[in-house]
């Protein structure tokens, strides 16, 4: 996993629950922080003007997708995660500021919306409805 003070690792038994981007990261090139094998990518890019990259069309590529990973991106306000694991047990609580991204993996999570927030979520789809989760 990433080696970034400003990368935080929510953990529980041994299992990663979700990443935290500090705002504050930067780092010149390009810096993914999840394993290959996560269904959902998330990397960081840094590059200076003028650089060129080549252009590209993405390959048609079946893929299965276990669990919903889902990631948000804090554009204003401040939002407080409560993560939860597996067995839908409180484990810990995070404030996001602006800036900040949380890339949630597994086991469960919750929000309270400290001050207005405005944010942006990426997941994989489609949406599955009543059928892509379990409230608690």
């Amino acid at each position: 996993m990433p080696d970034f003070a400003e990368v935080e690792s929510i953990v529980d038994q041994g299992e990663l629950l979700a990443l935290i981007v500090r705002s504050e990261f930067s780092k010149p090139g390009i810096s993914f922080f999840t394993e290959p094998d996560f269904s959902q990518q998330l990397g960081f890019i840094k590059h200076p003007a003028g650089k060129q990259i080549t252009p590209h069309v993405h390959k048609r590529v079946e893929r299965t997708i276990v669990y919903t990973q889902e990631t948000l991106f804090i554009r204003r306000g401040l939002l407080r995660v409560d993560f939860y694991s597996e067995a839908q047990q409180f484990l810990y609580s995070r404030t996001l500021r602006p800036g900040d991204v949380v890339l949630l993996i597994k086991g469960g999570h919750g929000f309270c919306v400290i001050e207005d927030v405005e944010m942006f979520e990426v997941k994989q789809g489609p949406y599955a409805g009543d059928g892509d989760k379990t409230l608690f």
